[in-house]
Order: structure tokens, then C-alpha cells, then sequence
């Protein structure tokens, strides 16, 4: 069994709140998941040229008994780059996270709606938003996509990518955090550096 943080609430540092979804997954189930969530992100993010910087899985105990589970994944990309992929990677972790109820045999409605990841899609639209690209969510905007259309381009990169996502998450559930580096020792992509600006 992999140990939870001996933390009493959630770390500072991870945003706005996220809405606590019941999955009815136990403990290690829920934390794999998210380590197939992150482990979407930082692998799409490196197949599409940005650097990684960490990946990782958070956990916490709110209470005794009660456990938490959330992540992150820290990605630089030039300001040059090409901000639908930026998109794409944003929605592959969860497309990567129902994947994994999929392959694991865990799928339900419930816990597929579980999954969804709010924060990354208003994420991309907000970065896209700063660089004057058009992403909205349910509709398509003039000269811009929607975020079905990201989640389009992410879900045939995840499908290829699958048995790299797979290879991280399980690292990252075994280990909690991840490098870039260590990303890409496992799945022989290509961790960049980069010279100037980043987004």
C-alpha cells in the first residue's frame, strides 16, 4: 500500500479548490487514477515539445479515515509554441484518467464524471486567451476551436501514447513525483531546454 501524506488538510499551493467528486474508488485505486491523469499531461506536454519540469501525485487526510487525492504537473513551453497542443495536453489528463477506469475494469458513469477536470480546461482557455487564440467551451468561437475539438486531438494522442502514459503513472504512483527527466528516461521522449522566453 502506497503511504499518505501525513498532511491534515490540502497543500497551499495547488490552486483553487476542486470540487470533491465521490468515485467510490478505494485509497489506491483513486491514487492511480491521478497518477494516470498526471502521468497524461507530462507525456503529451514532452511528445509535443515542451519540458517537463515535475509530475506528481498529492495526497492528504482531511480527516481520520478520509483521504484525498490531486495532482500536478509543472510544463514550460516556448513562447513561439504552437498553443493547441498547450490545449491538448491540458485535456489529456482526463482523458488518460477514464482511459485508466477503462483498461482497469473500474469504468462506471459515476466515476467517469468523476474524472473531469474543470481547472485544466479553464486553464488552457485562459493561457490561450492571453496569447489572443479563441477556446471555448460548448461552442465553437470565431477563428478559434472548442474544447470537444481539443479533446479530439488529445484523446488520438493519448491512445498512441498509451503505453508511455501507462509506464509513468505507475512510476509516479510508486515514487509520488516525477522529473521531466525521469519522464523521459522512461519513455525515451525527449525533455527539452530552452533558450528565452517561455509561456
Amino acid at each position: 500500500m502506497t503511504a499518505i501524506a501525513p498532511l491534515s488538510e490540502a497543500p497551499a499551493d495547488l490552486g483553487p479548490a476542486r470540487p470533491c467528486v465521490p468515485s467510490h474508488l478505494d485509497y489506491e485505486q483513486k491514487r492511480l487514477g491521478l497518477a494516470f491523469h498526471e502521468a497524461g499531461h507530462a507525456v503529451l506536454a514532452m511528445a509535443y515539445g515542451m519540458r517537463v519540469l515535475t509530475s506528481e501525485v498529492i495526497a492528504w487526510m482531511p480527516a481520520p479515515g478520509m483521504s484525498r487525492v490531486t495532482g500536478r504537473t509543472d510544463v514550460q513551453a516556448q513562447t513561439s509554441f504552437n498553443l493547441w497542443r498547450f490545449a491538448a495536453q491540458a485535456a489529456a489528463g482526463e482523458i488518460a484518467e477514464v482511459n485508466y477506469l477503462m483498461a482497469y475494469g473500474l469504468w462506471t458513469p459515476e466515476r467517469a464524471a468523476a474524472c473531469a477536470a474543470d481547472h485544466d480546461r479553464e486553464q488552457a482557455i485562459a493561457v490561450l486567451a492571453e496569447h489572443g487564440v479563441h477556446l471555448a467551451h460548448g461552442h465553437v468561437p470565431p477563428g478559434g476551436k472548442s474544447w470537444g475539438m481539443v479533446r479530439g486531438m488529445a484523446r488520438r494522442k493519448v491512445g498512441r501514447l498509451w503505453r508511455e502514459i501507462r509506464t509513468v503513472a505507475h512510476a509516479m504512483n510508486e515514487n509520488t513525483v516525477l522529473t521531466g527527466d525521469e519522464i523521459a528516461a522512461l519513455t525515451s521522449l525527449v525533455n527539452p531546454t530552452f533558450e528565452g522566453g517561455v509561456v
